[in-house]
């Protein structure tokens, strides 16, 4: 079965609003990643400041290759490539990833 991955961003308040665009303008970046099976970006609505990165993957291969390929290299260098323009500050604050292997699964009938 597949394996889940969930990366727990702390984003204060004032840098919810520029994850959030980052998070759009970075679309399409990881659907077409071997392996890749789905992504929610989650935005908590009360009593605290993590959102949740969700990804579920065919195996953890799939996801090694993915963080060790395309998103390794989209997190490198400058943001504005050549030039020497230096990338924006982090809108998260702190980050831990946690690992799940999908065990039981339901679809709606």
């Amino acid at each position: 079965m597949s394996i889940v991955k969930i990366n727990v961003l702390t984003v204060p308040a004032e840098q919810r609003e520029v994850l959030e665009q980052r998070f759009a303008s970075r679309a399409g970046a990881v659907e077409g990643s071997d392996g890749f099976e789905w992504f929610e970006l989650l935005r908590p609505l009360e009593g605290t400041d993590q959102y949740l990165v969700y990804t579920r993957w065919r195996s953890e291969e799939d996801f090694q290759n993915w963080m060790n390929g395309s998103m390794k290299a989209a997190h490198q260098g400058t943001a504005g490539g050549e030039g020497g323009a230096e990338r924006p500050k982090p809108a998260a604050s702190g980050s831990t990833l946690w690992s799940f292997e999908v065990v039981q699964q339901a679809s709606p009938k």
